[in-house]
């Protein structure tokens, strides 16, 4: 079983698909890290041996924050723009979406579901 960064690996996968499965690890970050590491990426997760695991290892601790170093990163600089008041920070404190979507008729990820508000009633005499 291939463990790195706290995350098992699928061993049915090639070398660049699994490594996807580390936060903060995308297609074009798998093919470098393999690159450095001198993997070829077609190999499978589970035909990797102790010393390429290694060797994957320490690329990856060398060069990027991966999972929950990279998750508190995130969360200290929204807590930051959150302080700072800046329009982002507001936009994130009320649960709204942030880089100029509109709201009228979308935006139901950020906001939930929907709330239904009730007409007024009319006043009788």
């Amino acid at each position: 079983m291939a463990r790195i960064a706290g995350i098992d690996l699928p061993k049915n996968k090639r070398g660049v698909i699994g490594l996807t499965y580390i936060f903060g690890i995308g297609n074009s970050r798998a093919e470098m890290i393999l690159d450095k590491a001198g993997i070829d990426p077609n190999i499978k997760v589970s035909e990797w041996d102790d010393d390429q695991l290694t060797a994957i290892r320490n690329v990856i601790s060398e060069t990027f924050k991966v999972e929950g170093e990279l998750r508190s990163e995130i969360q200290i600089n929204i807590k930051r723009l959150m302080d700072i008041g800046c329009n982002r920070g507001i936009r994130h404190r009320a649960g709204l979406p942030l880089r100029g979507q509109r709201t009228k008729n979308n935006a139901r990820t950020r906001k939930g579901r929907r709330k239904t508000v009730a007409n007024k009633k009319k006043a009788t005499k």
